[in-house]
């Protein structure tokens, strides 16, 4: 669930504390969900809250997934502002999905 964000104008004291009691609870926008593309070597997430010194945090949900993160062959290949791209196996093997988190 992502967290609340007050605008910058925004007055509203409820709001702000309850974005600031969502970020002590460990709530934040810098999540996602990612299946690796097929065929190719390397899958581009859009992550609009990641930046060029984000360490990106890959968790597997599949078997498939899990099997590629085990056996050490995907990476990530580059971190940007707004998006970060993963280095894998150039594989037909669907269902590849993983979480992400991307911190800093």
């Amino acid at each position: 669930m992502p967290a609340l964000i007050p605008a910058l104008n925004d007055k509203d004291l409820n709001k702000i504390i309850i974005s600031i009691q969502q970020l002590a609870q460990g709530r934040n926008n810098a999540i996602g969900t990612v299946t690796l593309e097929l065929n190719v070597g390397t899958t581009t997430v859009t992550a609009p809250n990641c930046g060029n010194e984000s360490t990106v945090l890959l968790f597997p949900q599949s078997v498939n997934a899990a099997a590629e993160f085990v056996a050490g062959t995907l990476r990530i290949g580059s971190v940007s502002n707004g998006s970060f791209v993963i280095t894998h196996v150039n594989s037909a093997t669907a269902n590849r999905i993983f979480r992400w988190v991307a911190l800093g």
